[in-house]
C-alpha cells in the first residue's frame, strides 16, 4: 500500500511540477511593460519575391498575362518559346476570346500543321511551347510535381498532347533532350477542361523546362499552365526553405501585401492592388502589373498570406488602399513633389466596404456571410481571427488624404470597434525629416488610431546615433508601428547598428509597439532594392547579418523590460545604454507567459567591452544559453561567401558576473525562470 501510495504521490508532484512550469511568472519589481509583438515580418512582392520566389510556382507567366505595359517587348509568349522537335510545324497565336476567366482573359492558342516525326535520327516529335521557368526548373529525382493546365480542343480531331519536364542538351547537332518526366493527355472536342497529372523526375536537374507538345494536327487552346511541387511549407503552396527561414525569426505578425505595391506605386488607379480579385481559383484572380517593374500572378493572393499567419502563428496586418494614389505616379518616384490623385468622395463607399468585407471574410460566419461563405469554400471554414487592418501607405499626408483616410477609418471604427486600425506617417517618416511625419501624426491624434506606420531607411549613423523614441510622448494613445526601416548597406557593422537600435526601441516598448524590417527578399539577378533581409536563388537561400540580428530580436520577445540589470564598465552610474552617440548597449527582457529571461548585448565599436550583469531578482535556472554574433565590421554574407552565422554554447548561470563583450559583435544570453 505504502509502496502505491508513493508512486501515486510521485505522480502527482510531478504533474503539478509539470502545471507549474506552465503557469506564467510575476514580473519582479523594477520592470516596465512593453509590448510582446515588437518582432514581425513585412512582406512586399519586391525583388521577385512572390514569383519565383515564396510562392512555389515553378512555370513563369503560365496563364499568358505578361503584356508590354509592364515592360516594353514583353507580350503573352514573354517566358514561353515555341518547340518542334521531328521537324514538325505549327504556330501560336495569342486570343482573348471566350476565355477561361475574364479576369484572366489571355490564352495561347497552338496551330499544329505536322506533328509527325520527319527524321529519324530523333525520336522526339510534336509542335508546342516551352517555358523554362524562372532560370531554369529546379526538380529533384523523386519528388512529385504537380502538373494543371486548361486546354480544349477547337478545330480538327482530339488532341493527343504530350507534357515532358526535360533536361535540354545543347549543342550541335540537335539531340534529344534528357526525358525526366512524362504524361498524355487526350482533349476531346467541348469547352475548357482542367487537366492534372504528377510528374515524378528520374534525375535531379537544376535547368529543366517543361514541353507541351501537341501530336495532333488542328487547333488546340491552352491556359493557366502550372507546375508546382506537392512539398511545399505544410502544403500551402510556399516554397519550404524561404518559408522556413522567415519561421526562424519567430515573428509576431506579418504586413502584407506591401508597401508601394498596395495602391499601383506609379502607375494610378488602374493597378491598385485590391484584396477581391487576389482571392478564389487560381484561374480567376486578376493579374497585375507589379509596381517594381515585373509581373505579379497573385497566385500569391490573401488567402494564402492568411494561411501563412495561421501556419506561422503570426498576426496578419493587411494593408489597404486609401483611395489616394501614390505620389510617385505618372512615372516619378520623388515622393516629395509628385502629383496626387483622390478618388471622388462620391465613391468613397467603395474602398471603405472593401476594409468592412475583407473583415468578413477573415472573421465572419460563413452561414451569414457571403464573404465567410467564400472563405469556408476555399478550404478555411473557421475564421482567421483579424486583428490589425492598415489603411494607406506612404501616401503624402495631403489634406485630400486626410479626408478619405478618415472616412474609411470611422466606417470601420464604428462597424468594428475592436479591429486596430493602422495609419501611415507618410514617406521618410521621423522627426528628422520635413516631410509628412507631423501631418501623418496630427491625423493620428485627431482620430485616436492605435497605431501609426512610420518608414524610413538611412545610413549605419542614424542607427548608431540616434534614440529618437527616448522623447517621444508618453501619453499618446497612438502606439508606433515603425513598418519599414534598414540601414542602407549589408555589412555586420549595419546589422550591429540595426541591432543598437532595436535594443533602444525595447526600452521604448511602451511607445514603439511593432517594428518589421524591410525589405524581405530578393531573388538573385531580380533585384530592384538593396539591401534585403534575404537572398535567394532556385537553390538556396542566403541569410544576410540582418538576418541573423532580427532572429535575435524575434527569439526574445517579452513583455517585461529592465534596464538596470547592466551596467558597462566605464559608463556613470545613472547610465542606461544605449544612450546617444554611443555604439554599444544592452536590453533585459523578461517574457513571463514563456517564464524567460533574455539579456541582449551589442558592441558595434572597435573596442572590447566589460558588462557587469546582475540578475538576482531573478529565479533564475542552473543552466543558459549563450549565443554570439560576432566578425569584422565590413563582413558580409552573400552568394559567394556566408562567414558570418551565430554560434550557441550551453553555459553555467549566474547571478551577478562579468561578460566580456568584443568588438563588432552581439551576445543573447537565454534563461529559464
Amino acid at each position: 500500500m505504502y509502496y502505491k501510495r508513493s508512486i501515486l504521490c510521485a505522480a502527482l508532484a510531478a504533474a503539478t511540477m509539470g502545471l507549474n512550469a506552465q503557469k506564467p511568472v510575476k514580473a519582479p519589481a523594477g520592470g516596465k511593460a512593453i509590448s510582446n509583438e515588437l518582432i514581425g515580418i513585412f512582406f512586399e512582392d519586391i525583388n521577385n519575391s512572390a514569383d519565383g520566389g515564396l510562392y512555389a510556382e515553378l512555370i513563369q507567366n503560365g496563364a499568358f498575362e505578361f503584356s508590354p505595359v509592364e515592360r516594353d517587348g514583353w507580350g503573352p509568349g514573354t517566358a514561353w518559346r515555341i518547340t518542334r522537335p521531328g521537324h514538325s510545324t505549327g504556330y501560336i497565336q495569342p486570343r482573348m476570346d471566350n476565355p477561361v476567366h475574364a479576369n484572366n482573359a489571355t490564352y495561347m492558342r497552338l496551330h499544329c500543321e505536322r506533328a509527325n516525326q520527319y527524321y529519324d535520327y530523333t525520336g522526339w516529335t510534336g509542335f508546342g511551347i516551352q517555358n523554362d521557368g524562372f532560370d531554369g526548373i529546379s526538380v529533384k529525382a523523386g519528388e512529385k510535381y504537380d502538373f494543371s493546365a486548361f486546354m480544349r480542343n477547337v478545330k480538327g480531331d482530339a488532341k493527343q498532347v504530350r507534357v515532358v519536364l526535360i533536361e535540354p542538351v545543347k549543342g550541335w547537332p540537335p539531340k534529344d533532350p534528357k526525358l525526366l518526366a512524362e504524361t498524355t493527355f487526350d482533349v476531346s472536342n467541348g469547352d475548357w477542361k482542367k487537366f492534372e497529372a504528377v510528374l515524378t523526375p528520374n534525375a535531379d536537374c537544376k535547368q529543366a523546362a517543361l514541353q507541351i507538345l501537341v501530336l495532333t494536327k488542328g487547333d488546340m487552346d491552352v491556359d493557366v499552365v502550372s507546375l508546382m511541387p506537392e512539398d511545399t511549407y505544410k502544403g500551402h503552396g510556399l516554397r519550404k526553405d524561404l518559408a522556413q527561414a522567415l519561421a526562424d525569426l519567430h515573428p509576431k505578425f506579418l504586413r502584407f501585401p506591401g508597401g508601394c505595391v498596395v495602391h499601383g506605386g506609379g502607375d494610378g488607379f488602374w493597378n491598385t492592388y485590391r484584396w477581391k480579385t487576389t482571392i478564389g481559383p487560381k484561374e480567376q484572380r486578376r493579374q497585375l502589373k507589379n509596381t517594381w517593374g515585373y509581373h505579379q500572378s497573385v497566385g500569391l493572393g490573401y488567402f494564402e498570406y492568411f494561411q501563412f499567419c495561421e501556419d506561422l502563428g503570426m498576426e496578419p496586418l493587411p494593408i489597404l488602399p486609401a483611395g489616394v494614389s501614390c505620389q510617385g505616379a505618372n512615372g516619378g518616384w520623388g515622393m516629395k513633389d509628385q502629383a496626387q490623385d483622390a478618388a471622388p468622395m462620391s465613391e468613397m463607399d467603395e474602398w471603405a466596404q472593401d476594409a468592412l468585407d475583407l473583415i468578413e471574410w477573415a472573421n465572419g460566419d460563413p452561414a451569414t456571410s457571403k464573404w465567410a461563405k467564400m472563405r469556408a469554400e476555399a478550404g478555411h471554414p473557421k475564421p482567421f481571427n483579424l486583428k490589425y487592418v492598415g489603411i494607406g501607405n506612404e501616401e503624402r499626408i495631403s489634406p485630400e488624404f486626410a479626408e478619405r483616410f478618415k472616412y474609411i477609418y470611422n466606417k470601420v471604427h464604428a462597424a468594428y470597434p475592436d479591429i486596430k486600425i493602422v495609419g501611415t506617417a507618410g514617406v521618410d517618416s521621423h522627426p528628422y525629416s520635413k516631410l509628412d511625419w507631423e501631418k501623418g501624426w496630427k491625423v493620428a491624434d485627431e482620430t485616436g488610431i492605435p497605431l501609426l506606420d512610420e518608414h524610413y531607411y538611412e545610413p549605419r549613423d542614424y542607427f548608431l546615433k540616434s534614440r529618437q523614441y527616448d522623447s517621444y510622448p508618453r501619453d499618446r494613445k497612438t502606439k508606433v508601428y515603425l513598418g519599414e526601416y534598414a540601414s542602407k548597406d549589408k555589412k555586420l557593422i549595419d546589422a550591429l547598428a540595426e541591432g543598437l537600435y532595436l535594443l533602444h526601441v525595447e526600452r521604448n516598448g511602451d511607445v514603439v509597439a511593432m517594428t518589421s524590417y524591410a525589405p524581405l527578399l530578393a531573388r538573385k539577378n531580380g533585384t530592384q532594392w538593396n539591401p534585403d533581409l534575404i537572398y535567394f536563388d532556385n537553390e538556396r537561400t542566403y541569410l544576410t547579418c540582418s538576418y541573423y540580428v532580427q532572429q535575435l530580436f524575434g527569439q526574445s520577445s517579452g513583455n517585461y523590460y529592465y534596464g538596470d540589470c547592466v551596467k558597462f564598465e566605464g559608463d556613470a552610474a545613472d547610465a542606461i545604454q544605449p544612450m546617444e552617440g554611443v555604439h554599444y548597449g544592452q536590453s533585459v527582457v523578461l517574457n513571463t507567459k514563456t517564464r524567460q529571461l533574455f539579456v541582449k548585448l551589442v558592441n558595434a565599436s572597435a573596442d572590447a567591452k566589460k558588462a557587469n550583469i546582475n540578475l538576482s531578482r531573478f529565479g533564475i535556472k542552473k543552466q543558459a544559453t549563450k549565443t554570439t554574433l560576432a566578425g569584422q565590421p565590413n563582413d558580409e554574407n552573400n552568394f559567394d561567401a556566408q562567414p558570418i552565422a551565430p554560434k550557441k554554447e550551453q553555459i553555467k548561470a549566474q547571478k551577478k558576473f562579468t561578460l566580456d563583450l568584443a568588438p563588432y559583435s552581439m551576445v543573447m544570453l537565454q534563461y529559464q525562470l
